[in-house]
């Protein structure tokens, strides 16, 4: 009896074994949690789950997870219509609170739904507003993400370590403001989670215990929605976002100022609808579009395969495939800003200009730094072969002249980078090759003095 008394509960926020799928519901009123089950269209609901011989209780309603809306739960399924009329639904409702352009409205709808059964997939995108001070981001992260699937909300939080459990606990869509990245190691930490938590399996190593000696590895892998005013230097991770930027005109005036309870209330309203599509959507067999997107880059096509798996309509599809192809390029001419795609152009420029076979590490420098006045803002070439070695994995050798890149053997790797930074033959060849080109068509056009009449 005292072994039976002693013993801890378990808890889960839900459990899917064979055709049955369980979920954490919650009645705000009541302040009580409960298992919704739902198998062969049936509904019941159950204060626990016998699962051999442990039982598995839901999440506790008493906790500050649940009780104080840390994280936003169902509280019981409902009927939603047809799937379009559900989309519609959601779609209105992002509509009517927050200020985005249609296509991503669209998108945001997909993303909210997609979220629902993310754990069929093996990886997720991830959704940010971008913009300053005002321009509606937090309205953003509360209008998208209180309707996604469990979303989190971290605003309470004043270090990372309570994401990281929660994330692991929870499962659901993480809802995160840059307000909440209070320091560089939060940043960092956050960066971690954001990196990891893109593909199933994804896990940070953490030490716990008194003496953090006991290592944890805590599961990351969920939906996540971010606010922020900047890019990440981290240019990879930048590739896995759909971004919209915000505050680029006048708010609507048909935006609520404020949100009402009748905000709260829809929200609710939408995620027990959502959560009856999750329980007849979840075991059904998933489609995926194959076809690439022309011209865009491969981790693009890998986040968007998700989204273009749950989105009925061809309509929506190709506008998502308009959006990642717009991004795309973006993101491109991003990449073109760094020092890495620089020193790509320098080498480029030397092999075209002075038809080298192989330039020294000095070459590069030299190249690079004709055009900078700021003598701190010169590249040395130790630091530039720190470049080509560490950041672009670009192979050279010792000689007497210094180091030197054999252009022939590194061919591969340097038309890869001349790709991803969006560099063109035309670039290569220079404004001035182009204007003495035009100088000399237009030169022979020119009529001679005799035929003139002089």
């Amino acid at each position: 009896m005292n072994e039976n008394k002693n013993k801890k509960k378990i808890r889960k926020a839900s459990l899917v074994s064979g055709d049955k799928i369980a979920e954490t519901v919650y009645d705000k009123q009541k302040q009580q949690t409960q298992f919704v089950i739902y198998k062969d269209e049936g509904i019941n609901f159950l204060e626990k789950i016998k699962q051999g011989e442990n039982e598995i209780f839901p999440l506790d309603a008493r906790s500050d997870i649940v009780s104080k809306e840390v994280v936003l739960l169902p509280s019981a399924p409902v009927e939603y219509g047809t799937e379009m009329e559900l989309i519609v639904d959601i779609q209105e409702f992002i509509h009517k609170y927050v200020d985005i352009s249609p296509a991503f409205e669209q998108i945001a709808s997909y993303y909210v739904l997609f979220s629902w059964i993310y754990d069929r997939f093996s990886e997720v995108p991830y959704l940010r507003a971008i913009g300053d001070f005002g321009s509606g981001k937090s309205r953003f992260l509360q209008t998208i993400g209180s309707i996604c699937y469990r979303p989190i909300f971290t605003g309470g939080a004043t270090t990372t370590a309570p994401i990281f459990r929660i994330l692991d606990e929870i499962r659901g869509t993480l809802i995160l403001d840059e307000a909440d990245l209070r320091s560089s190691d939060m940043t960092q930490d956050i960066i971690k989670i954001l990196n990891m938590g893109y593909q199933k399996g994804g896990t940070v190593l953490r030490m716990q215990g008194k003496e953090l000696l006991e290592m944890r590895a805590f599961e990351v892998f969920s939906p996540k929605i971010i606010a922020t005013r900047e890019t990440f230097n981290d240019k990879a991770l930048e590739s896995r976002f759909l971004i919209e930027e915000m505050g680029r005109g006048k708010l609507r005036d048909d935006i609520p100022r404020r949100l009402s309870n009748d905000f709260w209330d829809k929200t609710l309203e939408l995620r027990n609808k959502l959560l009856m599509w999750r329980f007849r959507n979840y075991q059904k067999e998933l489609k995926f579009d194959d076809r690439p997107v022309e011209g865009v880059q491969p981790r693009l096509q890998q986040i968007i395969m998700p989204l273009l798996a749950v989105i009925g309509s061809k309509e929506v599809k190709e506008s998502l495939r308009e959006f990642i192809k717009k991004y795309d390029i973006e993101l491109t001419a991003d990449r073109g800003l760094s020092r890495e795609s620089d020193i790509i152009f320098a080498i480029l420029k030397l092999e075209h200009d002075k038809e080298k076979k192989q330039v020294t590490v000095g070459e590069i420098a030299e190249q690079m730094n004709q055009d900078i006045f700021d003598f701190e803002e010169k590249l040395t070439p130790r630091k530039i072969g720190w470049y080509l070695r560490a950041k672009m994995q670009l192979k050279s050798y010792k000689t007497r002249k210094g180091y030197v890149l054999d252009l022939l053997q590194n061919r591969e790797r340097l038309d890869f980078w001349k790709e991803r930074y969006g560099i063109t033959d035309e670039d290569i060849k220079g404004e001035h090759e182009n204007d003495v080109n035009v100088v000399e068509d237009s030169e022979s056009n020119i009529p001679t003095a005799e035929e003139l009449g002089f």
